[in-house]
C-alpha cells in the first residue's frame, strides 16, 4: 500500500522532470495524470495509484506549494463530479482510457442530458427514445432534454433514454456517452432570472450513438444514473471549502467592513447562519472522509439539501443587508458562462442564481424523500406507477 511519503517523493519527482514555470499547463496536467497524481484513489493507468482516497490531499499540498497549475476543477465540474465516477464504475476498458485522460485535465469538458421538460423531479418518467439500428448495431436518439449546464462548451455528454417502452419506467431506460459535435444535436440558449444563459436546452434529432459508447447493459440505464446523481450531489453540496468561506464569508466581509449597516435583527440572523454554514462545513468533511471507505451514499443528498437552503437564505440576508444597494444588479448582459461565481459577483446576481440551488442537481423535495426513505428509514410514499409500463403511464 502505498503511503504519505511515498506519494510525497513521486510528486516531487513529477516536478522535477516537468518544473511548472517552464513546462506547458496541459503538458503537465497530462503528465501529472500519467504519473497517477491525478486521483491517487483510480486505479494504475487511470489517473491513479490505487492509493487511499484521503492521501489525495498530500499530493495537492506538494503541488499547490510549487506553484503548479490545477486542472480548474470548476469549469470541469460535471465531468469531474459525475462522468468519471460513472465511466470508472461501469465503463468498459477501453471506455476509461478514452474518456479519463482528456476529462481530468479539461481538453474535453462534460455536461448531462438527463432532465426534460415533462421528466425533471420524476426523471425515470424520461421519454428520449433511443432504437437500436439492427443493421448497425447503432443506437438512433430523438428526444429534447433541459436545464443542461455547459452544453454550450461541452464536448461529450452522459445521456439517458428509453429503449424499452413495454416495461415499467425505471427498467427501460440505457445509459449512454453523446458527443455533442455530432449531426442533430443543437443546443439552444435558455435565458435565466440572472440574464444569462449558464443552462440550454438540447434537441436530438436521430443522433446516432455507437454502442460501444453504452454504459452498463441495455436497460440497466437507472441503476448507472444511481451512480452519476449521488456523485452530483455530493460534488454540488459537500464542497471543500474554508472556514467562513463561500457565501457566508462574503457576506459577514461586509458585515465588519461596514458597521453602519448593522442591526440587532440582522445581527442575530447573521450569526445563526454562520454557526449553521460551519456546520454544513464540517459535515460535509466527515461525508468526505466517508468516501474513503466506498461510494457516496444518500448522505449526499441531506448535504445538498442543506447547500441551497443556506445559499438562499445568506444570500437573501445580504441584500436585506446592503438596504438600496442590494436591490442594485450590474449587468444584465447576455452570456453563456462556463462557471457559476457566486462570490465574484455583486449581491443581486447572488441572491436570483441561489434560486436555483434547490432545483438544479435533483430538487430539494425529491431529495427530502430520499433523506426520509433512505436516511432515517421512514416508509415510502405510495406509488401507482412502478409497475406500469412506461407505454401506459398518463401524460
Amino acid at each position: 500500500m502505498i503511503d504519505a511519503a511515498e506519494l510525497r517523493t513521486r510528486t516531487e519527482e513529477l516536478l522535477a522532470a516537468h518544473p511548472p514555470a517552464t513546462t506547458d499547463r496541459a503538458d503537465f496536467l497530462k503528465a501529472r495524470f500519467d504519473a497517477g497524481l491525478a486521483w491517487v484513489h483510480y486505479p494504475e493507468g487511470l489517473g491513479g495509484l490505487g492509493a487511499p482516497r484521503s492521501l489525495q490531499a498530500v499530493v495537492d499540498a506538494v503541488l499547490e506549494a510549487a506553484g503548479a497549475p490545477d486542472n480548474d476543477p470548476r469549469r470541469i465540474g460535471i465531468g469531474l463530479g459525475m462522468a468519471a465516477p460513472t465511466v470508472l464504475g461501469f465503463g468498459t476498458d477501453e471506455q476509461k482510457r478514452r474518456f479519463l485522460r482528456p476529462l481530468w485535465t479539461g481538453e474535453e469538458v462534460w455536461c448531462q442530458l438527463f432532465s426534460e421538460p415533462g421528466a425533471g423531479s420524476d426523471l425515470a418518467a424520461l421519454g428520449t427514445r433511443a432504437v437500436r439500428d439492427e443493421a448497425t448495431g447503432d443506437w438512433i436518439v430523438n428526444g429534447q432534454k433541459v436545464w443542461t449546464s455547459s452544453a454550450h462548451s461541452a464536448r461529450w455528454a452522459i445521456l439517458i433514454a428509453r429503449t424499452d417502452p413495454d416495461v415499467p419506467k425505471h427498467r427501460g431506460i440505457t445509459y449512454f456517452v453523446c458527443d455533442m459535435t455530432d449531426p442533430g444535436v443543437e443546443v439552444r440558449p435558455l435565458r435565466q432570472i440572472t440574464g444569462e444563459a449558464e443552462f440550454n436546452e438540447v434537441f436530438l434529432s436521430d443522433v446516432r450513438i455507437p454502442d460501444a459508447h453504452r454504459l452498463g447493459a441495455v436497460g440497466d440505464g437507472w441503476k448507472v444514473a444511481q451512480t452519476t446523481l449521488m456523485n452530483e450531489r455530493v460534488s454540488i453540496g459537500g464542497m471543500r471549502i474554508p472556514r467562513e468561506g463561500g457565501m457566508i464569508g462574503t457576506v459577514t466581509k461586509t458585515w465588519r467592513e461596514r458597521p453602519n449597516l448593522r442591526t440587532h435583527d440582522l445581527h442575530q440572523r447573521l450569526l445563526k447562519l454562520w454557526v449553521e454554514a460551519e456546520v454544513a462545513r464540517l459535515t460535509g468533511e466527515r461525508l468526505r472522509q466517508q468516501l474513503v471507505a466506498g461510494h457516496p451514499g444518500p448522505e449526499g443528498s441531506g448535504m445538498k439539501l442543506g447547500f441551497a437552503r443556506l445559499n438562499q437564505e445568506i444570500s437573501g440576508l445580504e441584500v436585506e443587508l446592503l438596504g438600496e444597494e442590494g436591490l442594485l444588479y450590474e449587468d444584465w448582459t447576455m452570456r453563456r458562462p462556463e462557471l457559476v461565481d457566486f462570490t465574484g459577483r455583486d449581491a443581486g446576481y447572488r441572491y436570483l442564481r441561489s434560486k436555483g440551488n434547490s432545483i438544479e442537481g435533483g430538487t430539494s423535495e425529491v431529495l427530502l424523500n430520499i433523506v426520509a426513505e433512505r436516511v432515517l428509514g421512514l416508509p415510502a410514499e405510495p406509488r401507482t406507477d412502478k409497475d406500469v409500463a412506461w407505454k401506459d403511464l398518463a401524460r
